[in-house]
């Protein structure tokens, strides 16, 4: 019997493992029930675990090795052959397809044969390396766990993998897309599903996608590029996890002379690393998942310490220092879902403006604006596109307010600042969508922060109930179109009532706010955030995202697991967050155009009848210290 050859740490300093060497599998795993009983290879025997195999020519170890430490997701390495202890046999664990091991061997890029071993292939071997990856995560086991019967794929095979258009992070000659696995899951089990995968695989168990398979790319689930597909009913929603066959895409894509692989459904079994612990459920890690759109079907995750962080921030934005009765208007966690939401976004369009002083000039108000350019800032700082879209007979103004904005550090870069003066839902498709195709949408997300909303008469009121339409331009429209969209989703921001969204909450503010059975927008935004104070919502949306994005659970669900991490600070992404400092620019920079408080009137420094020091500065450190505090 050949000697064992011993693993290399890899740049990680992972513990070395061994590999089992012996051409029969061992005495304990021969003893095991039939085949069928052992395809959950993650629940073998004691001291074993099942991992996957890659071998390549020596000449492509390094590159190989850095391409898998930066999409660890799909390539979790465990380690690697010295090349003078190559292996000349490797013994593998089958699942029910086959009793014997198999491996694929590979030459510039196709696959030319099956093997029971590598025992004739020993002179390559000499100049060859294997990498060794985790498989011990096992989605059925979860499943298991969780509660959820298992739906056997049709025939002998393992669960159907399917190639997507997401691209793992390029190193050298490997450039491959992502390969995933699915598994059909009840929508009322979601949340269990996840504390078990979790439990069970740690990070390795996080799934990359919840939803619409073609978000992934996949245009059909039936036929999965690997395996059999697992049927997928009505009340399911398709989860997906990155998959090991990710490294036969590399071999692929890199046309080495000759490479070997293990077979899909085939695991190579080595020696566990006994000084390796479980992953334990920390607050940090327990995750939360949550629906952010319905068309196409998308969720997202979070863990529960950041959600609860988001949480404190909304809860800091529903005073009510205007006693107008607000509290009665609140949704719970749609902070959270619209900044999920606006967190998967590329494109984003921003509006703002309410005209409600319609006897002076301008007659717009401090509210809105402060907190539209907050968010922009900070949108600008995650690298999406950002655009503001106004009245056009406030295109001037706007224009300023940006320009200044930049001169005096609140915005990094200018804003595009749009018009819509469209009358018609084909206007607004148009305005929406490249070329009007619905199909290829603009924009992902639309925000509108302290907009004058259309009420159900079809003209616009400011509290007072004055009419003020004759001020205002169609972008209602936007949001109407919008709804029947897909991929563009809607966030409302308001303290009132009338503003552009809140027909999400109408009922209530017909019911519980002054005027509010004239007032009340009639046009509904996905998410309606209600604050105190308009602008506090854009100044708190802008703090969630920094919370998400600094999140390891969400940011690696962002990334489909595939790339490295991204550190906030490299992105200035603090710099980026409202400030007291940066929201006293902006105000001055309002007063300056003669903008007035919506309440009072007055040119200076307050917001809707509330002073700037002392109200609003305590109120934008307080959602900055909920921000970056630590864990």
């Amino acid at each position: 019997m050949r000697a064992a050859g011993s693993l290399k740490p890899t740049g990680d300093g992972m513990v070395p493992f061994s590999l089992l060497l012996r051409s029969r599998l061992p005495s304990a795993l021969r003893s095991l029930p039939t085949a069928a009983h052992i395809r959950n290879t993650a629940s073998m025997t004691e001291g074993l675990q099942p991992a996957s195999v890659v071998v390549l020519p020596r000449s492509l170890a390094p590159a190989f090795e850095s391409f898998c430490q930066a999409n660890r997701g799909p390539l979790p390495l465990l380690g690697r052959s010295e090349p003078e202890k190559i292996l000349l046999r490797l013994s593998a664990v089958p699942d029910v397809r086959s009793i014997c091991p198999q491996f694929q061997k590979y030459e510039l890029g196709t696959c030319t044969g099956i093997l029971a071993s590598l025992e004739e292939y020993s002179e390559q071997l000499k100049d060859m390396v294997a990498f060794i990856m985790d498989c011990s995560f096992s989605i059925d086991k979860a499943l298991e766990q969780a509660g959820i019967p298992r739906r056997d794929p049709a025939g002998p095979s393992h669960a159907g993998a399917y190639k997507t258009t997401v691209p793992c992070a390029t190193i050298a000659g490997f450039c491959c897309p992502l390969v995933v696995t699915m598994r059909p899951v009840p929508k009322d089990k979601l949340e269990r599903l996840f504390q078990a995968t979790h439990s069970l695989g740690g990070q390795q168990g996080q799934p990359i996608h919840i939803g619409d398979p073609e978000l992934l790319g996949i245009k059909t689930l039936s036929k999965p590029d690997y395996g059999h597909y697992v049927e997928c009913r009505p009340e399911d929603v398709p989860v997906f996890w990155p998959s090991q066959l990710t490294s036969l895409e590399a071999v692929i894509s890199c046309k080495a002379p000759l490479a070997f692989t293990n077979t899909p459904g085939c695991t190579v079994m080595i020696l566990k690393d006994t000084g390796s612990s479980a992953s334990c459920q920390t607050p940090e890690m327990v995750l939360e998942v949550h629906a952010i759109s319905k068309d196409p079907l998308h969720y997202s995750i979070v863990s529960a310490a950041a959600a609860q962080k988001i949480r404190e921030l909304e809860s800091t934005i529903a005073i009510d220092p205007g006693n107008r009765g607000i509290g009665h208007l609140l949704l719970k966690d749609e902070l959270l879902q619209a900044a999920l939401s606006l967190s998967h976004a590329r494109s984003v369009l921003v509006t703002t403006g309410f005209p409600t002083h319609f006897n002076h000039e301008p007659p717009e108000e401090t509210d809105g604006p402060p907190g539209a350019v907050a968010l922009a800032a900070f949108l600008q700082a995650l690298g999406k596109e950002t655009s503001l879209v106004v009245d056009q007979r406030a295109l001037n103004l706007h224009t300023r307010l940006v320009e200044d904005a930049v001169k005096e550090g609140v915005l990094k870069t200018p804003i595009p600042i749009l018009t819509y003066q469209g009358g018609s839902m084909e206007d607004a498709q148009a305005f929406l969508c490249k070329d009007g195709d619905p199909k290829s949408p603009r924009f992902d997300h639309l925000v509108a922060i302290e907009r004058a909303g259309r009420a159900a008469d079809g003209h616009y009121y400011n509290a007072r109930k004055m009419d003020i339409k004759h001020l205002v331009d169609p972008i209602d429209d936007l949001f109407l179109a919008a709804q029947k969209i897909p991929g563009i989703s809607s966030t409302g921001v308001g303290d009132g009532g009338n503003e552009l969204g809140m027909g999400k909450v109408k009922e209530a503010v017909k019911k519980y706010i002054r005027n509010g059975d004239v007032i009340a927008c009639d046009v509904e935004a996905d998410f309606a955030i209600i604050a105190g104070v308009s602008n506090w919502g854009g100044y708190a949306l802008a703090c969630a995202l920094y919370i998400l994005n600094s999140c390891e659970v969400h940011e690696r669900y962002l990334r489909r697991a595939t790339g490295p991490s991204r550190v906030p600070g490299e992105q200035s992404w603090t710099q980026a967050l409202p400030s007291v400092t940066k929201e006293e620019k902006m105000l001055r920079i309002l007063v300056q155009n003669r903008v007035r408080s919506g309440v009072s009137g007055i040119v200076g420094m307050e917001v809707d009848g509330l002073p700037f020091y002392g109200v609003h500065a305590e109120l934008v450190q307080k959602l900055v210290n909920t921000t970056t505090m630590h864990k």
